[in-house]
């Protein structure tokens, strides 16, 4: 059984209600609960967190990573990128396919302090042999196939289609015309890669139904989802009317501050923010989740916007009941963190710099009721008699 918890003094954010107040949180058995009831109804020490002058939030979902390591040429360690960096949960974006997904579970899955939930790339070989992996259709998935691993395999949210001109090659939207027909049978969300065609967004939008998702929807390549007047091309609309969900999922190379800026110019539509962080981009541009955030809040969106863009948004996009709450019941899931006043430059992926003045820094992680992580010279941990 979990310590009994009492958080006091925060900055909550309730990416609910979008409301910062100061108030405690209280946990039990890992689970949110009133703090008067977890005096009332324990025997043992109370762990008390004394998070004054810092934010509290449901626990961090990063919908879009990479951390198969040593088996792909993208894999980081997950808690690297994790619960040292204040995300508790982090969705592994097609690294592994239905021939490889046994062993991230068993080598990796298994073995990491952050929770990792995967989406399943419709080609069996996922990343481990190379970043072309749609360009021949006989490696596809199945549908036999994909019905036996989701039977299986529960931490699996659905499938990831990569659909950009270097990895389909010469398959075109063929691939995704075929997770297309997986994910109605198997009422799983498709992710989708967007980034140089071929194909097309005016072939790929089409086939998104709600509940898909668009990674990488604000990049800065040629023919993304702005024309060049500033406004969706007509196929975004239509999707996002549809249901469609639209992703950061940062990257190497696709995102680009000229773009969220014509986007928020016009739109107030709601996305969810992701790192598409792997290996090779963990130290630039992308560096962890809550740098993402405060790029995103250095360009104008709100801290509550943004916080709600890696909780309650992320658990809905994923179905998470869980998690991206409060409610007293759910799993306690949490992040604390700081908003310290430093002057920074932060690239976008176009090597654009932006000048920020405020930056989001973890403090302290919390899965499941237990402390994951703290920064040393962080929050006192104290225990009362």
């Amino acid at each position: 059984m979990n310590e009994p918890m009492i958080i006091q003094n925060g900055l909550v954010i309730d990416p609910e209600a979008l409301t910062i107040k100061e108030m405690d949180i209280g946990i039990l058995n890992g689970r949110f609960t009133p703090d008067e009831e977890v005096l009332e109804k324990v025997h043992q020490k109370v762990q008390y967190i004394d998070a004054s002058g810092y934010y509290v939030s449901p626990g961090f979902i990063d919908l879009h990573a990479h951390i198969f390591k040593d088996c792909t040429e993208l894999g980081i360690d997950p808690d690297l990128v994790g619960v040292d960096q204040g995300v508790t949960t982090i969705v592994d974006a097609g690294s592994s396919g239905y021939d490889n997904y046994s062993l991230l579970k068993e080598e990796i899955i298994n073995n990491s302090k952050t929770e990792i939930l995967a989406f399943l790339n419709i080609s069996r070989k996922g990343l481990c042999h190379g970043l072309s992996e749609l360009a021949n259709l006989d490696d596809l998935m199945t549908l036999e196939e994909a019905q036996e691993i989701l039977k299986k395999e529960k931490g699996i949210v659905g499938l990831k289609a990569r659909m950009s001109g270097s990895v389909v090659q010469d398959s075109g939207i063929q691939p995704l015309k075929h997770a297309r027909k997986l994910a109605d049978e198997l009422h799983k969300p498709i992710m989708v890669h967007i980034g140089n065609p071929p194909p097309k967004l005016q072939e790929i939008f089409p086939l998104l139904e709600k509940g898909d998702i668009v990674t990488h929807a604000f990049h800065g390549k040629k023919h993304g989802i702005l024309k060049e007047s500033g406004e969706l091309i007509p196929e975004a609309i239509d999707a996002i009317r549809r249901g469609v969900r639209f992703d950061v999922g940062h990257g190497t190379s696709s995102f680009s501050y000229k773009t969220m800026r014509r986007f928020k110019e016009i739109y107030d539509i709601a996305f969810t923010i992701s790192t598409d962080i792997y290996k090779k981009n963990y130290s630039h541009p992308v560096g962890s989740l809550m740098v993402t955030m405060t790029k995103l809040l250095s360009l104008g969106y709100s801290l509550t916007e943004v916080v709600a863009a890696v909780t309650k948004r992320a658990a809905d996009t994923l179905h998470l009941t869980e998690q991206g709450t409060f409610k007293y019941g759910t799993r306690a899931d949490v992040t604390i963190f700081g908003l310290e006043e430093r002057n920074v430059l932060l690239a976008d992926s176009e090597g654009e710099e932006l000048a920020c003045h405020q930056i989001l820094t973890p403090y302290m992680t919390i899965k499941t009721g237990k402390v994951a992580y703290q920064k040393e010279d962080g929050i006192k941990n104290t225990r009362a008699l």
